[in-house]
């Protein structure tokens, strides 16, 4: 008998039964090595990018075990949740025939250490400790199979020769604080000659781990310890027993095995002692440190993650999730007769699965499906797709949740929690959205580590009450610290994961006697678990504590509530979102996505104005259905980066472009329909905004043959201009809200009483003046009458709309940025109305950039539409354009669905901040004046400085205040999912209003404007010259995001929107209507308290009226 020093985790103890060798061999240099030196841990246990599956520290026998079999990639320390959340140690076990003559070196080379948080490691050789701090590392995203962006380490230590010794040696690798570390390769060498043998017949005792589990014995709970025995040889019988505890007796095979001891249970922490005898005699000791344990009682969540492709072609998915509903409800009914909370369960997680189901099922199947939902079998989550939230429109975000509520009222079913998997931040516009749903709490289920920023460090199993931008509404919010992964790759299985998930929550300081995991396994789009039910059932039956429960997002969220509401805290701001930069993969369909939402209003707003019976409810939820289909995190498949030019890349492209494609179509036969020609000889000029309108209208040459001249509203003309394209604008003035004037084409001379010029390189009109850079072809000079000095910087940057190309991922390396050198500028339109400048150039990643400027007599505004032949590039790039504004001491404001946001003072903890993801504008000023800058085609903005790529520039945990924006409009940084390139033409608008101080419901009516614009119809000659308003709001600072015709019945439906930022009063006045009725309404469209005079709108607050049509 013999043991090992004792090593700071316990005492190891090695008992020899009997001693045999392998034919002795001989290693000059080189003892024993695990891995390959390349830089790479492919060979490793877990690769690639299974880290969320560690499960056990594991014990690596020389000559008997394989890398890919028993030596994981990635070593897990104390701060990593998802193993545990504590020290871990690897052990190395080799046998030596005789002892050496010379001194070695235990060589550890390591692929990376997490950047922000390296690890601390201790290193014992037969209990020769030593300690080392290793360096940060380089990227978060090298344990998600990156290994390309780690920073290699590599760690000699000296072993003397008298360290190790014949028979039996052990190296052991313990992190002891911080993450993670990952492997490359691992080796033992020598100067010397040495002659291994086979590891001789051992048992050696390693951790007892103190576990959350107790057992129920003659009435009393007893704490349930692992210990891990490590036998070598042959089998063994062994007894083993805890102090105060029945023994244990097995037969063990040669490896690594957990016995379960049953200690007393303690109330504080104690340290028990643990023995195995083999015939009697002690072979071993160890102490065991006995955590005292709460009564556990953890929430099971089984659902699939609905991938829409990625896994497979859109419609294998399709498919298997519909399969998964009826095997589901198969699985539901076979377990029916179990204790309650140990049937199964599934969640939709998404509602387009569900409408995926109901499409395709009979009616007797749906009549089925309907009954599961109403017994409690299957759960109904309310988001049509796991979205990326920040890309919906206001309304577009509403319908997020229009199917659900549709379901819910035709068959009576409870939909009260919405789900959310993968994707990492949502919008703050969710919360009204979801509350004013009937949604009271939100599973959210982040991707484990995948460009995911602070989600998880900042809300990892924390629940909290998300408040809205209006503080009138609130949802129940919880980020698993599991993701939504973590069953992943194996299942509940012998229920180690549920336990080091404890361990990991009881280490964080976790609060609560209840805790949830989501349930999804045989990795995305996988199927429900067969066994679930009944591993559940059996654990139960074994297990006192933790108590097992199979639940709906709904039942687990209601019974926690009800515990612990009241201690929640209340978070308000914006969780800004990190995966939406994804969307500039694919810049020409978002783009034309945007374009849709905003067109759907538009056309739902004509049918109200013009023809509300022909109204087709049907037909727009088919557009939105497109819109958010688009919208929705799944771009491409899972090689689109690797492969993309595969046919699996390209058959899922295909569908994830005809969603942008289809929406485009759909929505413009909305408005073909809305608004057919009433005549000829003239043309009406559409309001669909809740505000008086001035704006720009143009004509094609054809439509316009008659002339030049424009006749308004009682025979005054308006102005006008042929323009160089054949076209012929005009501006109309006034336009009612929710109204249209009157125009006719006519022979003569184009009337203006303003005038707007253009230069070489110059644009004037009576308050703007501008001048661009003949290089840069950036606008180099802006002043606006009114406003003290030159809103342009031009100290780092060539000016406005400066076109910036970063080659690489690193803005910061040598020659990553280019911009444009030489411009051509020409002058393209010379006014009186419309005065134009073309900015040709050359421009890096792009065949050709063409840029206009255009400012428009009357308007006080800078119109800009940047046209790019795209080059067709694999390698990572981005294209930017800056905007870097003179405003000093600036607050940058940004619209948002449902809500204003200002960086850092309006963002939750966690949030985004290498970018934001805005809906119509952005402004920058301070209490003198500035400028808001919109931004209809281009979601994405950088603050300060171009910082993107984060795998290269890190996430930001703060942001400064800067007046220089970046428009990112194009990027192929992902690894996965999104687009590899983009080619071919591409156009971006935006528009530049300067102004006084800042105006929230301007800011917002000039958002609406330019994605929302004027529309012309062709009329008859004869009737009135102005249609007026069929609805007109006051005051300005509520405007209407919405007008349609109800879904059910002959009513109108009014969403109101707080756009000023302040508590309104408002007051709806209907054309031709007194005492016209009212009622509150919600997103169900149901008429509840009736309105006698004015509504309250809080701030940014959203408020549904009902009406009747007027005059009925």
């Amino acid at each position: 008998m013999f043991s090992f020093p004792e090593l700071k985790r316990g005492v190891m103890v090695v008992f020899f039964i009997c001693l045999f060798f392998w034919a002795a061999f001989a290693h000059a240099g080189m003892i024993w090595k695990i891995g390959k030196a390349d830089n790479s841990y492919a060979e490793f246990a877990l690769a690639p990018g299974n880290y969320a599956n560690y499960s056990a520290d594991p014990v690596y026998v020389v000559g008997e075990s394989t890398p890919e079999s028993h030596w994981p990639y990635v070593h897990p320390g104390p701060e990593d949740a998802w193993a545990g959340g504590r020290s871990h140690m690897f052990r190395v076990v080799f046998g030596l025939r005789d002892a050496p003559a010379a001194a070695a070196v235990l060589h550890i080379d390591l692929v990376d250490t997490h950047g922000a948080n390296p690890p601390k490691i201790r290193v014992s050789v037969n209990g020769s400790e030593s300690e080392f701090a290793l360096p940060a590392g380089g990227s978060a995203d090298t344990v998600s199979n990156a290994p390309q962006l780690g920073k290699e380490h590599k760690l000699d230590i000296p072993v003397p020769a008298s360290v190790l010794k014949k028979g039996n040696n052990e190296v052991c690798i313990t992190t002891v604080a911080g993450s993670w570390l990952l492997y490359d390769w691992i080796g033992l060498k020598t100067r010397g000659t040495v002659k291994m043998s086979a590891i001789e017949q051992a048992i050696i005792l390693g951790d007892a781990e103190s576990t959350p589990l107790c057992v129920e014995s003659k009435g009393r709970l007893f704490q349930v310890v692992r210990q891990s025995v490590s036998v070598f040889g042959s089998d063994v019988t062994v007894q083993l027993a805890a102090e105060g505890g029945e023994p244990v007796e097995q037969t063990l095979a040669p490896g690594v095995h957990k016995v379960e001891l049953l200690v007393p249970r303690v109330e504080t922490e104690a340290g028990i002692k643990v023995e195995a005898r083999i015939a009697g005699d002690v072979v071993g000791t160890t102490l065991a440190h006995v955590k005292p344990v709460r009564l556990w009682q953890v929430y099971l969540l089984p659902h699939s993650h609905v991938d829409i492709g990625y896994t497979h072609v859109q419609s294998e998915v399709e498919q298997k999730q519909c399969d998964y509903f009826d095997t589901a409800m198969e699985l539901a009914g076979k377990t029916n007769h179990h204790p309650k909370g140990v049937r199964f369960r599934w969640n939709s997680e998404v509602m387009w699965a569900v409408d995926s189901y109901m499409r395709k099922a009979s009616p007797e199947k749906r009549a089925a499906f309907v009954d599961a939902v109403k017994k409690g079998w299957i759960g109904l989550d309310a988001l049509y797709g796991n979205e990326l939230t920040a890309l919906c429109r206001p309304e577009e975000l509403v319908e997020l949740t229009g199917y659900a509520r549709r379901m819910r009222e035709t068959y009576g079913v409870p939909i009260e929690a919405a789900m959310i998997s993968d994707v990492p931040g949502y919008t703050w516009g969710i919360v009204p959205v979801l509350a004013q749903s009937g949604i009271k709490y939100f599973s959210i289920g982040p991707n484990m580590g995948h460009r995911i920023g602070f989600t998880l460090s900042a809300w990892s199993d924390r629940p909290f009450y998300w408040v809205s931008p209006s503080g009138q509404e609130k949802v129940l919010c919880w980020v698993t610290g599991m993701a939504y992964s973590g069953f992943h790759g194996g299942g509940l299985g012998d229920g180690s994961r549920v336990l080091a998930q404890l361990a990991r929550l009881e280490g964080a300081g976790y609060p609560y006697d209840m805790a949830w995991f989501r349930y999804n396994i045989g990795g995305d789009n996988g199927p429900p678990d067969p066994r679930v039910a009944d591993i559940v059932n059996d654990w139960n039956k074994r297990y006192a504590y933790p108590k097992l429960i199979l639940a709906t997002t709904r039942e687990f969220f209601e019974a926690f509530e009800g515990a612990h509401g009241d201690r929640l805290p209340s978070v308000s701001g914006d969780f800004t979102p990190y995966w939406e930069d994804g969307a500039a993969s694919s810049a020409v369909e978002t783009v034309l996505n945007r374009a849709a939402a905003d067109r759907i209003v538009q056309a739902a707003a004509l049918f109200a104005m013009r023809a509300p019976r022909e109204y087709v409810p049907e037909d727009f939820q088919e557009a939105w259905r497109n819109v958010i289909l688009y919208d929705e995190h799944t771009w491409g498949a899972h090689n689109s980066i690797t492969e993309p030019l595969c046919d699996f890349v390209k058959q899922q492209w295909a569908v994830k472009q005809a969603f942008a494609l289809d929406a485009d179509k759909q929505s413009r036969a909305l408005l073909d329909a809305a608004l057919k020609p009433e005549g000829a000889g003239a043309w009406l000029v559409y309001n669909t905004s809740s505000w008086p309108r001035t704006g720009l209208v143009t004509l094609s040459r054809e439509q316009s043959t008659a002339g030049d001249r424009v006749i308004g509203p009682g025979g005054a003309p308006a102005p006008s201009q042929r323009l160089t394209t054949g076209e012929l604008a005009f501006l109309a003035k006034d336009v009612p809200p929710f109204g249209a004037k009157k125009y006719r084409i006519v022979a003569g001379e184009a009337f203006h009483d303003e005038t707007a010029e253009a230069a070489e390189n110059s644009l004037r009109t009576a308050s703007l003046t501008l001048a661009v850079d003949d290089k840069t072809g950036a606008i180099r000079s802006l002043v606006c009458a009114g406003i003290e000095g030159d809103l342009v910087d031009t100290e780092k940057l060539g000016g406005l709309n400066d076109y910036v190309y970063v080659a690489g991922r690193d803005p910061k390396a040598g020659g990553a940025r280019k911009r444009v050198e030489a411009a051509t500028v020409t002058v393209k339109e010379k006014g009186p109305l419309v005065a134009s400048l073309t900015i040709e150039s050359a421009a890096p990643g792009c065949d050709i950039l063409m840029r206009e400027v255009r400012v428009i007599a009357g308007l006080d505004r800078v119109d800009i539409v940047n046209t790019l032949k795209k080059q067709d590039i694999y390698t990572p790039e981005a294209v930017h354009f800056a905007f870097p504004f003179r405003v000093p001491n600036p607050v940058v404001r940004m619209d948002t669905p449902w809500a204003v946001v200002r960086p850092e003072a309006d963002q939750t903890a966690g949030a985004c901040k290498n970018y934001f993801t805005v809906q119509r504008w952005v402004d920058v000023s301070n209490q003198k004046g500035g400028v808001t800058w919109t931004m209809p085609d281009t979601p994405l903005i950088e603050i300060g400085d171009i910082t993107c790529d984060p795998t290269k520039v890190g996430w930001m945990e703060r942001i400064e205040p800067s007046a220089t924006l970046y428009a990112y409009v194009m990027n192929n940084y992902w690894e996965t999912n999104y687009k590899a390139s983009q080619g071919g033409s591409a156009a971006f608008r935006y528009a530049l209003r300067p102004h006084t101080g800042f105006n929230a419901a301007q800011a917002a009516r000039w958002g609406v404007e330019d994605a929302q614009p004027l529309l012309v119809a062709p009329a008859d000659t004869s009737g009135p010259d102005v249609l007026p308003s069929l609805l007109t709001v006051e005051p300005s600072g509520v405007q209407v995001s919405l007008l349609k015709p109800a879904d059910g019945g002959k009513d109108l439906i009014v969403r109101l929107y707080g756009a000023s930022g302040r508590p309104e009063e408002a007051r709806l006045h209907w054309h031709g209507a007194k005492n016209h009725k009212m009622w509150l309404s919600n997103l169900d469209e149901k008429k509840l308290d009736p309105l006698d005079g004015a509504v309250s709108v809080p701030p940014h607050g959203m408020v549904t009226v009902c009406c009747g049509w007027p005059g009925k």
